[in-house]
């Protein structure tokens, strides 16, 4: 009965996206920009022309050229941090803060740091869905079942910030390149941690959630590990019953998902989908399977595709936490090693 409500609840959300979805472009011949590297070497070029071709869609290209994006680290635009609360849990110090995603927006982050702590811990970016918020991740009442604060709890330092907006707030902006940057901004907060390890960072996100780890980790060579739940899919099923905030000019001629998906490799891949989940408006398994296989090209490419995997789970639309934490804790804790960027 709870998961039932929890559905209710997402689909409600939804309800003001499905007022344009009719509006969304249909056809297809095929993705300009399909991946079909044979090499390591070919695919790696092949990443490489396909993140600007994305950074110039998503509107992006001036933000990460003036905050110095590089395969070894950002340096940032000024971020100017101001605490606006702090409180001590049993096993961390939970912080909310506000920080610059650009020179002219400002952002609210809540941030968790072990206590008590000494060294370097990993850290994870915890992204929510449609109709979530910063906190959502945090609360065991619902589809995230908690993931957020249980990684807190177990020594990781976490970070959650808002990204369900359906309203560009800079002009010339686009929505999905304006959530992807509020995200890839608390990968450079994190590295101005001194508590976080900045080999060992990681994201995970549910639904949009499971779309933006998606996108981060494509995007942002400093993650190491992504954890994609309930989004696995395809451009085709997307367009079946979805809110369409996912889709912008120029995306969907030149890439589906699974080329999306394939930048993260040869780093670590969590995707998950439940049994229960359904189309149309849903993310079924048998798609995800398809969609995997796939992605599974680039890894094998790298030689790799021990690193890509689809765990299927028993519920619907849920985050798979057991799943979720065996992989961080696998790659970020160790004994795996956080593999180079791809």
């Amino acid at each position: 009965m709870a998961e039932r409500i929890l559905r209710l609840a997402w689909w409600l959300a939804l309800l003001p996206c499905f007022l344009v979805a009719a509006a969304s472009p249909s056809g297809s011949t095929g993705p300009k920009m399909r991946f079909s590297a044979t090499t390591a070497e070919e695919a790696l070029a092949w990443q490489k022309a396909a993140r600007t071709k994305l950074a110039e869609l998503l509107n992006l290209k001036d933000l990460l050229e003036a905050s110095g994006a590089d395969s070894t680290g950002r340096v940032c635009l000024p971020l100017n941090e101001k605490v606006l609360a702090t409180k001590e849990e049993k096993k961390y110090w939970r912080y909310d803060i506000e920080i610059n995603s650009t020179k002219s927006r400002r952002v609210k982050i809540v941030l968790t740091v072990p206590r008590p702590h000494e060294g370097k811990a990993p850290a994870v970016v915890c992204i929510h869905g449609h109709g979530g918020h910063r906190n959502i991740v945090y609360e065991d009442n619902s589809p995230y079942r908690g993931f957020a604060r249980l990684l807190a709890e177990n020594g990781y330092v976490t970070i959650s910030t808002d990204i369900g907006q359906h309203e560009v707030y800079e002009e010339g902006r686009t929505l999905m390149g304006e959530r992807l940057w509020d995200v890839m901004r608390c990968v450079d907060y994190l590295l101005t941690r001194k508590e976080v390890d900045r080999e060992r960072i990681g994201c995970g996100g549910l639904s949009l959630g499971g779309e933006m780890a998606m996108w981060l980790g494509a995007m942002d060579t400093r993650i190491k590990a992504t954890v994609s739940s309930g989004f696995l899919t395809t451009v085709e099923n997307m367009r079946q019953g979805h809110c369409p905030c996912w889709d912008f000019p120029g995306l969907t001629e030149n890439f589906d998902f699974s080329e999306i998906y394939s930048l993260v490799a040869p780093r670590y891949l969590q995707c998950q989908n439940g049994k229960l989940e359904q189309a149309p408006g849903g993310f079924p398994v048998s798609i995800a399977e398809k969609a995997i296989a796939e992605i599974k090209k680039c890894y094998e490419v790298f030689g790799k595709s021990d690193r890509c995997e689809l765990v299927v789970h028993p519920g619907g639309h849920i985050f798979d936490v057991p799943a979720a934490m065996k992989l961080f804790d696998e790659v970020l804790k160790g004994p795996k090693t956080p593999p180079s960027a791809g």
